[in-house]
Parts: structure tokens; C-alpha cells; sequence
């Protein structure tokens, strides 16, 4: 907002409260002009707002979902139902969202063709496992199943050695 300045001969007490009281009214005037461009964005509209994005989008916010992960669900749920079913999509989805890094599997020897196993760390499957449930259930394939798997790493530790393969033989005698 642009700062009022009087001219140095207008100085005074009450034309600087005059001032003063102007430039009050006009940022609460900018700031009533601002509010509707405000509401556009779903990552600084009001929360009624958002709950009206999330119903024409098709979000549903479920319990205890905090209003920072519910506010990039309605911002991306045009995109996610776009990438929806795809493998390379479903890894999107997960990324965009905050889960992280997750591995999808489909078609294992020795299992059902219609399960779907997703590997996540166990931290991934303990902080967001209600999250994990409503993406699978929005964005999944309709006639798939599917099974968290975790991912556990493990550290290891190896030794080297150099071996050349010589040898030598001995004789003492007598």
C-alpha cells in the first residue's frame, strides 16, 4: 500500500492524525478488495471456503486430518484424479501429498493378478495411515487390491580383503 505523505507546510499535529486515519481507512478498503482474489487460492482462501472446494472437488476431509494435508488434498484433486489408476501416477499422487518415496508392484508370481503391493517405509506406514486409506480408496483401481508392504533398511557391514590365490610349498628335510 502506498504510504500518504503531506507536503512539508501541511505539517502538523491534526492533519498528521488526518493522515494517519486515511491511511487506516484505505488498507482496510484494499484489504476488503483483496478478499475474493484471496479465495481463489485453495492454499489461503478461508476454511468454509476450502470445505466448498473439497465438495466440488470431491474431497472429503476425514478425522483428524490436519487442515495443512487437507488444503494440498482440494489443491491437487484435479491432478490426482487425473493420474489416478496409473502406476507411474499413483507415485505422483503419493509424492505430491507428502507421503515420500513409495514402490508399486503389480502381477507377482505366486499371488492373485488383482493384488497391488505398495512398499513404504515404516515410518510412512505409521504417520499416515489414514491417508494412505482414503488415497487408496479414491484413486486406486476399482478391481485391484491392495496390501502395504513395508520397507525395512538394514545397514550392513562387509569386510575386504585382498587374496591373491598364491601358494607355496614347503619341504624340510632331514
Amino acid at each position: 500500500m502506498i504510504k500518504l505523505k503531506l507536503p512539508f507546510w501541511l505539517g502538523g499535529t491534526e492533519l498528521t492524525k488526518l493522515v494517519a486515519a486515511t491511511q487506516s481507512w484505505w488498507e482496510t478498503v484494499a484489504g476488503w478488495l483483496r478478499w475474493p482474489y484471496q479465495q481463489i487460492d485453495p492454499d489461503t482462501c478461508h476454511l468454509t471456503i476450502l470445505e466448498l472446494w473439497a465438495w466440488q472437488r470431491d474431497v472429503t476431509r476425514f478425522n483428524g486430518e490436519p487442515e495443512a494435508l487437507f488444503r494440498l488434498r482440494v489443491k491437487y484433486a484435479f491432478v490426482n484424479s487425473v493420474d489416478a489408476g496409473s502406476t507411474a501416477g499413483m507415485k505422483r499422487i503419493f509424492e505430491r501429498l507428502g507421503v515420500g518415496y513409495v514402490e508399486i508392484e503389480e502381477r507377482q508370481p505366486g499371488r492373485d493378478w488383482d493384488v497391488v503391493l505398495l512398499k513404504f517405509s515404516n515410518a510412512q506406514l505409521s504417520l499416515n495411515p489414514e491417508l494412505l486409506r482414503v488415497l487408496i480408496q479414491q484413486y486406486g483401481r476399482t478391481c485391484r487390491r491392495y496390501d502395504f508392504v513395508t520397507i525395512t533398511p538394514v545397514a550392513l557391514q562387509m569386510g575386504l580383503i585382498d587374496f591373491n590365490d598364491d601358494q607355496q610349498t614347503l619341504v624340510a628335510s632331514l
